[in-house]
């Protein structure tokens, strides 16, 4: 009797022999150009093997017709993007293409680009999902030029039309940020022609930063392509080309979704699918029927063979798994030298790993916690959300009682290191101040919109802010109560955790959140970034008022610049710093209703022509509830962030 293991192998074989036969017809994808990084990582390393990972998942998920998907793997990040023309099929060819394709171009460099004509492919060292990047611009254009009075009429429709694009795009409806438009061009000496262009940026960008990068290729249109016939500019986070020529199908760039089918969608293209899924079909209820059968006669065989299968997910947990002696030796052995924070889940370690890259390790309190397996599975969840503005979570410990969360190590400390020093206060001029609140902004509604779960953090303040090299803001503490055992129901909870200043009333007296919560949080950090001073110093005294009343006198009195830290008041712009304190009292209404949400927010931090509603008086502090007691206490928890329960 053959075994099982060989009719998976034998039924395996049939359909990479029926999928291959189905393909064959199909075009190799058109190869573009590529760019490799300068620096080498070494062969055999951890990297390689977290590189072959995150290619061989982008070539996995190229199947699942979204024609845009990310994926990590430690400290490396891949994306793929296939032109928004192009069906499921050319799609998931040019990407197996690609990620095989940009190993022999690039070889053990730490950072690579490949295009061709249907796709794009990318991997780095560093988190690139959501981030704008410009670098690149690879441009080229066609070797036939015009005469003189037809290139300036020429280069003015082209300037129009893709003009026109790079609106369409940043703002699309269909969320694939992808647009094409034909332009009729009347010319003297070749009579009537039709200009062909298309843009398109990767999906994960927000409107503005799409926006940006396809305005920026536009500029580098002239240096290419002045008075040719057709050119291309190629960006990691956007392209665009045009032509006299069509080099896209119309039909599929119409349509809202990304296709599942080869355009036009012939009766020979049919039959074609049906001759392949029937035999498909056939070989599967084949493989069905062996299993039944050896299931029956082999039960402890097939129990075997279980467990070999669950090897394969865990595999995909051990990629983010470190050895506790490895940890030990980056920290030396959790020597307090190399303490940098401590917190309520516990302690926090700078280390540097062998290769050099220096990490930050959360040593977990051993009174909280999950069994083992259900911490591995969250925090291979929470390791999936990447975004510029989000501290990384590179892996993690689990070894006898230790859990460990491993970081990226943010150098330059937390916002109140800088903010509320006065020996530091003045390295945060208004501009960097104005980019930390959009940065920090940006890392919310990622949390609330845009990650694979809605993450309500629950502890927004300054102190879990921290700032990278370039002092950019960057969201701690946003996953961790996910990997706790946290008594919530259906969004409220009986046991109030935060701190106190940051926390709405209707947290702290009903126990209910939202994601309005964390806008409340939001609110209070913008005003304190604004005027330098913590909420908590407004209401040290009974005679005090709180920074939220303080800052709801000013503007009432129409004097919100006396808000303002006197330290920024000579680099500031005064419309900026005015609908900053407008958009703190926005965020901190007593009714959650009346509260923006993160989007809005986001939106009027990159467009001075939105028009921000008037805010209502906030809620001012209860000074009974100031003291700490048993159901609320001052300082954090640092049970940070929760899950919403109802699904999107």
């Amino acid at each position: 009797m053959p075994s099982f293991k060989f009719l998976m192998f034998l039924s395996s074989l049939l359909v990479i022999s029926l999928l291959s036969l189905s393909s064959g017809n199909e075009a190799a994808p058109t190869y573009n150009t590529h760019v490799c990084s300068a620096t080498d990582f070494t062969a055999n390393s951890t990297y390689q093997s977290n590189l072959d990972l995150v290619l061989s998942s982008l070539s996995s998920n190229a199947t699942l017709v979204t024609g845009f998907s990310n994926a990590s793997a430690g400290v490396v990040s891949g994306i793929f993007l296939c032109r928004g023309d192009v069906n499921a099929t050319v799609c998931q060819d040019c990407v197996a293409s690609g990620a095989k394709e940009i190993l022999q171009r690039c070889i053990l460099q730490i950072g690579a680009i490949i295009w061709y004509e249907e796709c794009m492919v990318r991997y780095s060292n560093e988190s690139i999902f959501a981030t704008l990047n410009e670098g690149h611009g690879i441009y080229n254009g066609d070797s036939l030029t015009m005469p003189e009075a037809e290139r300036v009429r020429f280069n003015e429709l082209l300037g129009r039309t893709m003009d026109s694009l790079a609106t369409l795009a940043s703002n699309s409806s269909t969320g694939k940020k992808f647009a094409t438009e034909e332009e009729e061009f009347k010319s003297s000496l070749l009579r009537s022609l039709t200009l062909y262009s298309l843009v398109q940026c990767t999906p994960d960008l927000t409107v503005s930063d799409c926006n940006k990068c396809l305005r920026g290729a536009i500029m580098q249109l002239p240096a290419c392509c002045d008075g040719k016939q057709g050119g291309w500019v190629l960006r990691p986070s956007c392209i665009l080309r045009y032509g006299l020529n069509k080099f896209y199908n119309s039909a599929a760039a119409s349509e809202p979704a990304f296709p599942s089918l080869a355009p036009g969608g012939s009766k020979t293209s049919l039959l074609k699918i049906v001759a392949i899924v029937i035999p498909i079909a056939f070989s599967v209820v084949l493989f069905f029927i062996a299993y039944c059968f050896l299931q029956r006669r082999a039960r402890k065989k097939f129990n075997t063979l279980s467990e070999e299968n669950a090897g394969v997910e865990i595999t995909t947990i051990e990629s983010l798994q470190f050895d506790l002696n490895t940890i030990d030796a980056a920290t030396d052995k959790f020597s307090d030298d190399n303490k940098i924070g401590e917190g309520g889940f516990g302690m926090v370690y700078k280390g540097t790993l062998s290769d050099g890259q220096q990490i930050a390790v959360k040593r977990l309190s051993k009174k909280y916690g999950q069994g083992a397996a259900e911490f591995k599975n969250e925090v291979v969840l929470i390791a999936k959300l990447n975004h510029r503005n989000l501290v990384r979570l590179l892996g993690f410990c689990e070894e006898g009682d230790e859990k460990l969360l491993i970081y990226e190590y943010v150098p330059n400390k937390s916002l109140d290191y800088f903010l509320f020093d006065p020996a530091n206060q003045r390295q945060l001029d208004w501009s960097r101040r104005y980019k930390i609140i959009g940065g920090i902004a940006r890392g919310i509604l990622y949390l609330h919109e845009d990650s694979r779960i809605r993450i309500i953090h629950r502890d927004l303040k300054v102190s879990n802010i921290l700032l990278d090299d370039n002092m950019n803001a960057k969201i701690s503490d946003f996953g961790l109560a996910r990997i706790f055992v946290v008594d919530q129901t259906q969004g409220n909870t009986s046991q109030i955790v935060g701190t106190y200043g940051y926390m709405p009333p209707e947290y702290v007296i009903h126990g209910r959140y939202s994601i309005k919560s964390d806008v409340f949080s939001f609110g209070v950090l913008l005003l304190e970034i604004i005027s330098g001073k913590k909420n908590s110093c407004f209401y040290k005294s009974e005679l005090d008022e709180d920074l939220l009343s303080y800052a709801w006198k000013q503007w009432r009195s129409g004097t919100p610049m006396e808000l303002l830290d006197p330290t920024v008041r000579h680099s500031c712009s005064r419309n900026e710093v005015t609908r900053c304190i407008q958009m703190g009292l926005l965020c901190v209404q007593e009714d959650p209703a009346n509260r923006p949400t993160m989007a809005s927010i986001v939106l009027m931090l990159n467009s001075y022509s939105v028009t921000l509603p008037s805010p209502t008086q906030p809620p001012f502090l209860d000074r009974s509830r100031e003291k700490p007691n048993k159901a609320v206490e001052l300082e954090s928890f640092y049970e940070a962030s929760v899950t919403e329960v109802d699904p999107r």
